[in-house]
């Protein structure tokens, strides 16, 4: 059996489990009928078998049934993500009343499970409609200051639109892209930063989808770096598809330009896990300022892991733009996030480095968001 065939085998075990888990916990203390009992069991198998579907389907060639399918499927997974969550709080609640049961009387336990029991999948349900929501809306424009020591009065105010995470595939289309383009060109940025995850599948799939991004407008540029995603749809096809839109892709390289007057560095580097899947594309901070000019007075890095950071804090850039996390999308995968990533979102700074880690202007798998909204981030730098 081979390497990813194993681990596909190990995530369906562990679904089994969690649905298993879920039915086990919820059902018998539901106080059902035998026939909406044996509809609940049927609803969760049907569930158990979507799920994989969905994400299968989201890693091929897009189709009108494949499209169909991987929307069935994620919206399942978005559903039962909460479902097998709630479940696991009631049992915590449970456990606690029980304890204070031993201590105090009068607390009717029996009760307790059943209206829990029914509760849960309702608040299941009710959190995947307003994160449906949530998703699909247009991202909101969120606007950060950045304060950077020593500014020129000639670029205090400069301004920077940054997007990331968009993952244009099975779910997310050519409408939705349009929206963003739109938003973005109403605000008349000085520069545009796209910090990855454009996309999940082949440029034969989703070159119209991604199209749009065409219409950009910005007057010192737009740029764009690898993210992960890209790895896993071919990355070098779709480097060359987005320089064919007319975008400037960043590989461990930078640009500089003069805005009033003042000397600008934009670097951008490939993600931060690119040289497993090509050796020519390793993440390189350092490398992407070699022959930058000394005496600029702003650089920007646009890495699309927050951990770049480690390798870019003491090479000289004031400010970093990244996305990759999501904000954690959705209850409870923001805690996650931080086992792996030094920032979950927003400005933070790392030595004398400003990070920005952006929630991301889409999503990923399941159409929901809550607890981490999407966003369309509007950088403005101001002196310190």
């Amino acid at each position: 059996m081979s390497r990813r065939s194993s681990f596909f085998v190990r995530v369906l075990s562990m679904g089994v489990l969690a649905h298993v888990y879920v039915g086990a916990r919820l059902i018998p203390d539901a106080g059902l009928s035998m026939g909406a009992g044996l509809l609940a069991v049927v609803a969760l198998i049907v569930m158990c078998a979507l799920i994989p579907q969905g994400m299968l389907r989201r890693a091929t060639t897009s189709s009108r049934s494949n499209d169909r399918m991987a929307w069935l499927g994620l919206l399942v997974m978005g559903l039962f993500s909460s479902l097998f969550v709630l479940t696991l709080l009631r049992d915590v609640m449970l456990l606690l009343v029980w304890l204070a049961s031993v201590w105090a009387s009068g607390l009717d336990l029996p009760a307790l499970r059943q209206i829990s029991a029914r509760a849960v999948p309702a608040l299941a349900l009710l959190a995947s409609l307003v994160g449906f929501y949530n998703a699909r809306r247009r991202a909101p424009v969120v606007t950060v200051e950045v304060p950077i020591k020593g500014l020129p009065d000639e670029l205090v105010g400069f301004t920077i639109v940054q997007i990331s995470d968009i993952h244009v595939g099975p779910t997310i289309k050519r409408g939705y892209v349009q929206a963003i383009v739109d938003a973005v060109n109403e605000l008349r940025p000085d520069m545009v930063a796209i910090t990855g995850d454009l996309v999940d599948g082949s440029v034969t799939s989703l070159a119209t989808h991604v199209a749009p991004l065409s219409q950009l407008r910005a007057r010192r540029g737009v740029y764009v770096v690898t993210g992960n995603h890209e790895y896993y749809s071919g990355a070098q096809a779709w480097v060359d598809a987005f320089r064919g839109l007319g975008l400037h892709v960043l590989m461990n390289e930078h640009v500089v330009f003069r805005h009033n007057g003042r000397t600008v560095v934009v670097a951008g580097v490939t993600d931060y896990s690119g040289g497993g899947f090509e050796p020519s594309h390793a993440s390189d901070p350092v490398g992407a300022m070699s022959g930058a000019p000394d005496e600029a007075d702003v650089r920007l890095l646009l890495a699309h892991q927050p951990r770049s950071a480690q390798a870019a804090a003491g090479v000289g850039y004031h400010l970093q733009l990244s996305g990759h996390t999501h904000g954690g999308q959705f209850f409870p995968w923001g805690f996650f996030v931080r086992f792996q990533q030094p920032f979950t979102a927003g400005l933070h700074r790392h030595g004398s480095m400003w990070v920005y880690t952006s929630r991301g202007t889409g999503y990923w798998g399941p159409p929901k968001r809550l607890g981490a909204p999407s966003e369309i981030t509007r950088i403005r730098l101001v002196r310190d």
